[in-house]
């Protein structure tokens, strides 16, 4: 197998510390860089309860998943660390993740995930065990162009995880390695399966890790109770249109579960009041936003003033500018949130990102340029 790593001359004085989600992708990174020559160490966090996350199959890092884990590194025969991060979890991912929901956002809680324990803490334990790097499932791709590293898109596009990594620092970059970035994920499975790794054929997690069945609301509601509190459903015209039992069941964008039937004309949630218990609705058009403002920018590559826009994780980049405070589409984008991220591309090169904490709609804009 081809060393992906990218580490120091002598491979045999080398040491790499694998993340281990207990999932096939950081298992076959662990396979290739035991196949690297490297003494390697594989580290899983637990970060939230043991019992309810064996309930749910295809979670990461607790239970069964962490077994897993375990179980591929006696396989490979390297050894295995379990933290023990679920206060620091809960404090800050969990926590976060409510809090921005009680404020009538749309978080993300990957990318907070990412920015916090995965990183942070798994790089620093990585450092103090001497490894010369930490590597981790994602299918992103470090590039070292021109004198610095850079972070790009995977080159499957349908895998690519660079959007939830817009925070990455680039002293964390110089020091985590991506190995999944040029492979599709029908090779990595076939590996894991040559490799003899019991989660050869294991799912991917398809839902927000640490909510159980993908039921994020009982979740949100149980940690802040105030947003199951029963309020209007208004039209942007302002017409009360029905009741809703709390602001936690809805995004903005959606359209299905409104139970306001009767309409002329399909109705999406175009911003969220929870102060006022308000969900407010309007027709597509009214969804349509101009711009952004985005705060916390981390920049990996330098800043530039026209850029692709990425505002979703499952959207397309969009053509933007940038100037230093808000973006600005070239064309209205559709269903943007506050709580969610605006990251920035040139091409296949991560430029950096941040949060969008308010949007300005194109209706709005183009009332007052008239």
């Amino acid at each position: 197998m081809p060393d992906r790593f990218d580490l120091p001359s002598g491979a045999s004085a080398s040491r790499i510390v694998v993340a281990m989600s207990g999932g096939v992708d950081s298992s076959v990174v662990a396979l290739l860089a035991a196949a690297s020559g490297a003494e390697v160490i594989g580290v899983t966090m637990q970060l939230y309860d043991h019992g309810e996350a064996v309930k749910k199959s295809g979670a990461c890092c607790a239970g069964q998943d962490i077994y897993d884990a375990r179980t591929v590194c006696d396989r490979l025969g390297i050894a295995h660390y379990v933290l023990d991060y679920e206060s620091r979890f809960r404090d800050s991912v969990i926590a976060e993740f409510a809090d921005a929901y009680a404020a009538g956002q749309t978080p993300i809680p990957c990318s907070s995930c990412n920015q916090g324990v995965k990183f942070t803490d798994l790089i620093a334990f990585a450092r103090e065990l001497g490894a010369d790097c930490l590597a981790t499932g994602h299918y992103v791709r470090r590039v070292a162009r021109e004198g610095r590293v850079e972070l790009w898109k995977g080159r499957d596009p349908a895998r690519d995880q660079s959007y939830f990594l817009y925070g990455t620092t680039r002293e964390q970059l110089d020091f985590v390695r991506f190995p999944l970035g040029d492979l599709p994920k029908a090779e990595v499975r076939r590996l894991a399966q040559e490799g003899g790794l019991i989660v050869a054929d294991k799912p991917d997690s398809q839902d927000i890790c640490f909510v159980p069945d993908g039921d994020y609301a009982s979740l949100v509601k149980r940690l802040r109770p105030e947003t199951a509190a029963p309020g209007d459903i208004v039209h942007v015209d302002g017409r009360v249109l029905g009741r809703h039992g709390g602001v936690v069941h809805y995004t903005i964008g959606q359209r299905r579960g409104l139970e306001i039937g009767g309409q002329a004309e399909p109705l999406y949630v175009v911003r969220l009041e929870p102060a006022e218990r308000r969900v407010v609705v309007g027709p597509r058009s009214a969804l349509a936003v101009a711009g952004a403002r985005v705060t916390g920018i981390n920049w990996l590559g330098e800043r530039q003033t026209r850029v692709e826009a990425k505002v979703r994780s499952l959207a397309q980049p969009v053509a933007a500018c940038w100037d230093g405070a808000n973006v600005t589409f070239d064309t209205p984008e559709y269903g943007v949130a506050p709580g969610q991220s605006a990251v920035f591309y040139d091409g296949e090169r991560l430029l950096g990102g941040g949060a969008i904490v308010a949007t300005e709609a194109a209706m709005r804009k183009e009332s007052v340029a008239a």
